[in-house]
Formats: C-alpha cells, sequence, structure tokens
C-alpha cells in the first residue's frame, strides 16, 4: 500500500488510470487513524456529524464550532490521506465572504486540506472564490441534505429528463468553477454515468450506482452503528451495534455479580511494603488511644 500523502491531484491521477477512489466518514481521533491505516484515500468529516454522532433529526443543526472540534480530532489521526471538512449549513449561504472566513478555519486552525460544498450553480461563484484563495473545494449534487426541507424529505434526485439535465449542467458548471472531485448523492445512475463520463474530476458516488470513479458511505452505516434509518445503498460491512451492546451487558453482570475485577485486573503492594504500612497503621492507632485516654 502506498504511504505519500493524497491530494487533488492524485484522485485526478486516479480518474485518469480509472484507479477507484475510497472515501469514508470519521469524527474521531480512534476512528480516524483506522481509516488512514487501512488506506482509505479521502476522509471526510461530514455534517452527518450532526445525525449519526450528535443525535439531531438532520444536518442542519450542526455548527461550525462543532465541526471545527471534530475536524482536529480527526485531523491528529490522519497522516496519509485526504482530509475534507463539511462546510455546514449556515457557513456559507449568507455571503460569499463568510463561506470564504469559515472555510479558512478549517484549514487554518483544524488541520482540513480542502472542504466540501452542498449546491450546484448557486455556489459557483463562492466556489470561484475558494479555489482562487488556495482552499480546495470538492461539490455535492443529487440529494443534499442540507435542502432536505425544500426537497421535502430525504428523497432521490434527478429522476425527470429535465432534473437530470440541470444535474448534469450544475456538475459541468462547478468543474469549471474549480471543483477538484464531486460527490452525487442520491441519483438514478444513469445520470451518474452521464456525469462522470463528461467531466475531467473525479465523481465520488453515494447512492449513484457504479460508474463513479470512487464511492462514499457514513461509516457509521457502515459499521452497522446507526439504524435510525438505513437508505438502500447503505451496504454494513459490520453490525457492531450487537458486539457492543453485548460487550455492554456482560460488563454489567460481571460488576453485578463481583466477577470483574478480577485479580488479574488488580495491583498489589509488595510483602515487604504490606508489613512496613501495617507497622505504620498499628503505631498510629496505638497514638490514637492513648491520646483518647489522655
Amino acid at each position: 500500500m502506498a504511504t505519500a500523502r493524497v491530494t487533488t491531484v492524485t484522485l485526478r491521477e486516479m480518474k485518469d488510470r480509472s484507479e477507484r477512489i475510497s472515501m469514508l466518514t470519521a469524527y474521531d481521533y480512534p476512528i480516524a487513524r483506522l481509516l488512514d491505516e487501512a488506506g482509505i484515500e479521502v476522509i471526510l468529516v461530514g455534517d452527518s456529524l450532526a445525525m449519526v454522532g450528535l443525535g439531531y433529526e438532520t444536518t442542519l443543526p450542526v455548527t461550525m464550532e462543532e465541526m471545527l472540534h471534530h475536524v482536529r480530532a480527526v485531523s491528529r489521526g490522519v497522516k496519509r490521506a485526504l482530509l475534507v471538512a463539511d462546510m455546514p449549513f449556515g457557513s456559507f449561504q449568507a455571503s460569499v465572504e463568510d463561506g470564504v472566513r469559515n472555510a479558512g478555519r478549517f484549514l487554518k486552525e483544524a488541520g482540513a486540506q480542502a472542504v466540501k460544498l452542498e449546491g450546484g450553480r448557486e455556489v459557483a461563484d463562492l466556489t470561484r472564490r475558494l479555489t482562487s484563495v488556495g482552499i480546495p473545494v470538492m461539490g455535492h449534487l443529487g440529494l443534499t441534505p442540507q435542502m432536505v426541507h425544500q426537497f421535502g424529505g430525504f428523497k432521490v434526485q434527478g429522476r425527470t429528463a429535465a432534473a437530470a439535465e440541470r444535474l448534469r449542467e450544475d456538475a459541468l458548471l462547478l468543474e469549471e468553477a474549480g471543483v477538484f472531485a464531486l460527490v452525487l448523492e442520491g441519483i438514478p445512475w444513469q445520470v451518474a454515468e452521464v456525469i462522470t463520463t463528461e467531466l475531467r474530476i473525479p465523481t465520488i458516488g453515494i447512492g449513484a450506482g457504479s460508474s463513479c470513479d470512487g464511492q462514499v458511505l457514513v461509516t457509521n452505516d457502515l459499521l452497522g452503528l446507526f439504524d435510525d434509518f438505513t437508505p438502500k445503498f447503505v451496504k454494513r460491512y459490520a453490525n457492531l451495534k450487537e458486539t457492543i451492546a453485548a460487550a455492554f451487558t456482560r460488563y454489567r453482570q460481571e460488576v453485578k455479580a463481583g466477577e470483574y475485577p478480577g485479580p488479574e485486573h488488580a495491583f498489589r503492594l509488595d510483602d515487604g511494603e504490606v508489613r512496613r504500612w501495617q507497622e505504620q497503621l498499628d503505631r498510629r492507632r496505638r497514638q490514637v488511644k492513648t491520646l483518647g485516654r489522655g
């Protein structure tokens, strides 16, 4: 497995030689380190943190400060992968200036190498500005969770010819604006295939079929840790929720039964130190007893 740092150029080169790109989310140091050591090329601190990590019903409530906190933690565990930070809802919609300021914080304060923006033509100007000042941008089209209320829920996008064409146009506009890669979420595979073929930059699919240049999943979904709902496109590679729950139950049972901790989990004084300590205790007890009589 290669050990060189993955960059935006690396991803473009991977597309050119038809090498698939793997991307997963991380929200803390231990998982980030495991993903990095497994050779995952791109690690995303997604605003999915809001739902799978912080318990919100949508991605909308997560704040810049919460995102920065988790990006910092993840960056400490990443040595090789390209680290991308999601721009949360409200951090860039008000103005280009807000977007530049907040994106810069992810690189300057938290150690990210790039940011991800949800949206199409409406974020093209911000994308141009960010790339012009040295902040790499990953785009995100299709089922963009920050638009959940406008979409009327987490619904597949691009189901009509007109909607598919708009997605294709937005993809080309974002490429022209300077994005180095494009996430395609929750769209028909035929639409993703056309976009992937027409773009020079790599596409990363999530619920967009197998024709994309790479794939991304929310790690908590992949591991079976989050089951409030399971999108059709998710494949569970483990069921850690059951494993962890069983471990918690067994721990409680052993504590209640006095089985844990056992002798092998305890520390001990050397026999000589025990004797010396016992002698000290005996002297103090005699002194207390003598004072009590006085």
